[in-house]
């Protein structure tokens, strides 16, 4: 398969100061969009869109147990920043109403110009594919009455609101792709179809077994992208002759619920692969639209799968490493804005690790960099330990910044939480033998479709 040349890296990393290092994803082109977009904010406002959204960011990775103690580190640093800017305003009440004002197109404005940075400045592919990984996770947000309104009217009463996020993880580097918003325990399938839009060439959806159905398997393939889905046992599959569930390894099988069969759509030809489980493991069952063996191999798909931890380690960078468990804002307007600007500010943290500790082009393991690591340089930066036009410090610090190789010699789970249930293995998906009737139907739609 050719290599598509919009997916090679252009610029070679260097010595960067973290001024320099943030102004290759946050270009000037992507602020003059964002000041266009910026319908609501007044001309003569203390708070410029720039300082607004730079401190913004700032509040992300710096300390404080309070807003307003991040607010003012936040301010002084964006004020450091941007010396030949007018110096915004100085309360938090006046930051906070004036951010309420900021339409949310500027932030996914913003996102949406860095995600092209990324894919110039990066190399995303991995043998032909560029592999993403997809899952969603709930943060809570404080129990004022306007949030448990209008976020979860319908959850106990005992839990507090939430927001969903559902991401998209490039999973060789670990850096953040895109993401959705929406209330407590939302439908991630919807979430992921809304985000096939910003999928580039080759990509490759790693999922995990609830992310199943016909309905987002089709939306995937019209896309162009191509999915690696778990199986379990509540996942029906067609098959035109018996299978020996014991020999099984691999084979071409038919996706079509009864739904699409009343609706007169034709079934989704796709591929099940069985990788055997080790150490009294269950075996794994993964499906995908990759027909061609040797394009996606067994050995690529479990391989691809196992890369999919990197989504929960994303996840756990999100809420641990950057504090956000629990959102501070107290108003939906607010929330939603805190949300969005914290996943940009995790997105540039690791972008930036990842241009200076590439990831190689090992299949096995390939070389990743430390959240950790990478927050404790940036707030060096943030309390005026590393000059922040100081290229050696800065540029040392961050390929320092690599995380840590070895192997786990106990189990994942160290103690219950109370909240969560206890894992239980997958089942193999259940094979149902066509009927003649349907066998005559599923040709003439496949006919029809050709």
């Amino acid at each position: 398969m050719s290599h598509d040349k919009r997916h090679q890296p252009q610029w070679q990393p260097h010595a960067l100061s973290f001024s320099d290092s943030l102004r290759l994803f946050l270009t000037p082109a992507i602020w003059k969009l964002a000041c266009q977009s910026r319908k609501s904010l007044k001309k003569h406002s203390r708070w410029a869109v720039q300082p607004l959204l730079l401190t913004l960011l700032t509040m992300t990775w710096c300390c404080g147990d309070s807003q307003a103690e991040r607010f003012e580190t936040a301010r002084g640093f964006a004020i450091v920043c941007l010396p030949k800017r007018r110096r915004p305003g100085k309360s938090v009440q006046g930051f906070e109403r004036t951010l309420a004002k900021l339409p949310m197109c500027v932030l996914r404005i913003v996102a949406t110009g860095v995600r092209q940075r990324i894919l110039m400045l990066l190399d995303l592919s991995s043998e032909g594919f560029i592999a993403f990984g997809c899952d969603g996770s709930s943060m809570e947000t404080p129990r004022v009455e306007e949030l448990e309104r209008r976020l979860d009217p319908v959850l106990k009463e005992e839990a507090r609101p939430q927001v969903w996020v559902t991401a998209l993880v490039h999973l060789r580097t670990g850096v953040l792709w895109a993401w959705r918003l929406g209330k407590g325990y939302s439908r991630e399938r919807a979430h992921l179809k809304a985000l096939l839009v910003t999928l580039p060439t080759a990509a490759l959806i790693v999922a995990d077994a609830g992310f199943n159905g016909y309905e987002l398997a089709q939306a995937i393939t019209q896309s162009g992208a191509s999915f690696l889905i778990r199986m379990s046992g509540k996942d029906r599959l067609y098959v035109t002759e018996t299978v020996r569930m014991h020999k099984f390894k691999e084979g071409e099988v038919f996706l079509w619920n009864q739904e699409a069969q009343r609706a007169g759509q034709p079934p989704l030809k796709v591929r099940l692969i069985r990788i055997e489980g080790t150490d009294g493991r269950r075996d794994m069952w993964l499906l995908t639209n990759v027909l061609d063996s040797k394009r996606l191999t067994v050995e690529m798909a479990s391989r691809y799968y196992r890369w999919r931890w990197e989504n929960e380690g994303f996840f756990r960078t999100y809420k641990r490493t950057m504090d956000k468990v629990r959102l501070m804002s107290r108003t939906v307007r607010l929330v939603h804005r805190e949300a969005e600007a914290a996943l940009l500010a995790t997105q540039l943290l690791l972008a930036q690790g990842a241009l200076v500790v590439p990831a190689g082009k090992s299949t096995t393991q390939p070389e990743r960099c430390s959240a950790r690591k990478l927050l404790l340089a940036v707030r060096a930066v943030i309390a005026g330990k590393i000059g922040i036009g100081d290229k050696k410090a800065f540029h040392q610090r961050m390929k320092e910044a690599v995380r840590e190789k070895r192997q786990r010699k106990s189990s994942k789970v160290k103690r219950r939480w109370v909240a969560r249930g206890n894992h239980k293995p997958l089942k193999p998906p259940r094979f149902l033998m066509m009927t003649e009737k349907q066998k005559a139907l599923a040709d003439k739609l496949l006919g029809a479709a050709a």
